[in-house]
């Protein structure tokens, strides 16, 4: 009795031991993040670093707008074919999951009726006791059995396949998370070129039409003799060169056009819009939020951090392929050697109870290669979850300073063109009473075309720089 007391004490002891050593508990990856985003400090952009939750809370319902926009936006949500492809994928990862849960049921087979016969040699074994004991040459089996088979989870292998599935499940979704957020960004990018090349078509057809009017007054001050036939010339050519520039606008419309046609789910065509790019609302703040938020609202650094929690569930489950398997089998049913004592109750009824407790010993060294493998793949994830991390941080920072650059741009050249206007109006007023020339009056039309041109283009290129901010802290994915 003392004997079988110890050795239950030790068999436990020796379960805990290895039980212990085959699953060990996730713990998530630690990695050194800031404060604040770089450049948030000393910006002058309006970015507001108190909120704690930044502008990746909003729905893009809200964070946009434009109503045009907006309706685009819902449409590439709803029909994008590539988010589409993600969202089935995480169908895909479910199946797997469901899969998964089910490991720790017994495998149950019915074999309905089974039927053999055996012809052995006359001068084997076996042909020679068949015809001692039951007088013919060969045997007959017929069987109907229910069979069961289970393997015990005592390493904690099955549960670490579950738990492999789920991050692969939850993968799936950030995934998709982050396909809904690329298309939000590449709509609003798309949108607003298409506005930046609606205003530059502009442009240049009232530059047309104002070069036009200075070769008819060149034209006439030339014959009058004030002006060469050069300056003419010159302006036919500049007239030329802004006639050429139209077919190239044109034909980028069209291809702008198709895109954002293509990222919403339609057939290539035109894209409605009624409103300009001068007239578009930017942000006058934008709350950046702190860097541990960035971190958790990302779609793609949670993808990478579930990651990490895969290759640990699978580092469990290849550890725990290494130790003892314990399987249990039971099968029932009945067995006759004659088909009509087949069915015969309860003669005919057998049934078989077995356990097996299976330690790998030799295995080409498989089992411990692959454990080691799915180590490495472990540092890999922690190292890609690191490197996501700061390619984030970067890219935040770089939308900031971008948005903070621009602006001081954006407020010079809003000047200057305010400076060009008052120009054009002195002029006027100086060509009537004689103190210009309407070429002076031209000159300085132009150049408040091309100042109101590039305030245009700076004004792109700070709205793209709000969308890249608005990405690259993880919004566009949360809806209303």
């Amino acid at each position: 009795m003392h004997t079988y007391k110890i050795t239950c004490v030790l068999g436990i002891a020796v379960i805990t031991f290895f039980e212990s050593c085959a699953v060990r508990k996730y713990e998530a990856p630690q990695v050194d993040i800031p404060e604040s985003f770089r450049t948030i400090a000393d910006s002058s952009a309006g970015a507001d670093i108190t909120a704690d939750s930044g502008i990746a809370t909003i729905p893009y319902q809200e964070f946009f707008t434009d109503t045009t926009l907006v309706s685009l936006i819902d449409s590439g949500v709803a029909r994008n074919l590539d988010l589409q492809i993600a969202i089935k994928q995480i169908e895909y990862a479910g199946q797997a999951l469901t899969q998964a849960k089910w490991g720790n049921v017994p495998t149950v087979n019915l074999t309905v009726g089974q039927a053999s016969i055996t012809r052995s040699s006359d001068n084997s074994l076996n042909g020679a006791l068949a015809g001692q004991f039951l007088g013919k040459s060969y045997v007959t089996d017929y069987s109907s059995a229910l069979g069961i088979s289970w393997e015990a989870d005592i390493w904690g292998k099955i549960k670490s396949r579950k738990d492999a599935a789920l991050a692969g499940f939850l993968q799936s979704q950030e995934a998709a998370k982050a396909v809904r957020t690329r298309l939000v960004s590449n709509i609003a990018q798309g949108y607003y070129n298409l506005l930046m090349l609606d205003e530059q078509l502009e442009v240049t057809r009232r530059s047309i039409a104002l070069l036009d009017t200075s070769i008819r007054v060149t034209t006439f001050l030339r014959d009058a003799g004030n002006v060469s036939t050069l300056a003419v010339q010159q302006l036919e050519a500049s007239r030329e060169q802004a006639i050429a520039l139209l077919p190239q606008l044109q034909q980028q419309l069209l291809v702008q056009e198709n895109s954002l046609s293509i990222l919403t789910g339609r057939v290539p065509g035109r894209i409605n819009r009624t409103i300009h790019i001068a007239n578009v609302n930017l942000h006058e703040t934008l709350a950046a939020g702190i860097p541990a938020n960035m971190v958790s609202e990302r779609p793609d650094i949670r993808k990478a951090e579930l990651a990490i929690r895969q290759s640990h569930a699978m580092v469990n489950t290849a550890r725990a392929s290494m130790y003892p398997g314990l399987n249990i089998t039971a099968q029932g049913g009945l067995n006759s050697v004659e088909a009509s004592d087949w069915f015969k109750v309860p003669g005919s009824l057998f049934g078989i109870a077995a356990g097996s407790l299976i330690q790998p010993i030799l295995q080409n060294k498989r089992l411990k290669t692959q454990y080691e493998q799915s180590k490495i793949s472990l540092e890999q994830s922690a190292l890609q979850f690191k490197q996501s991390v700061l390619g984030a941080l970067g890219e935040v920072s770089n939308a900031l300073s971008q948005i903070e650059k621009l602006s001081e741009q954006e407020e010079h050249t809003s000047r200057q063109v305010d400076i060009l206007g008052g120009a054009v109006k002195n002029s006027m007023v100086l060509f009537d009473n004689g103190g210009a020339t309407y070429l002076e009056v031209l000159t300085a039309q132009n150049n408040k075309l091309q100042a109101e041109l590039t305030l245009a283009g700076l004004q792109r290129e700070r709205l793209s720089a709000e969308v890249l901010l608005y990405q690259s802290l993880g919004g566009g994915w949360k809806q209303k």
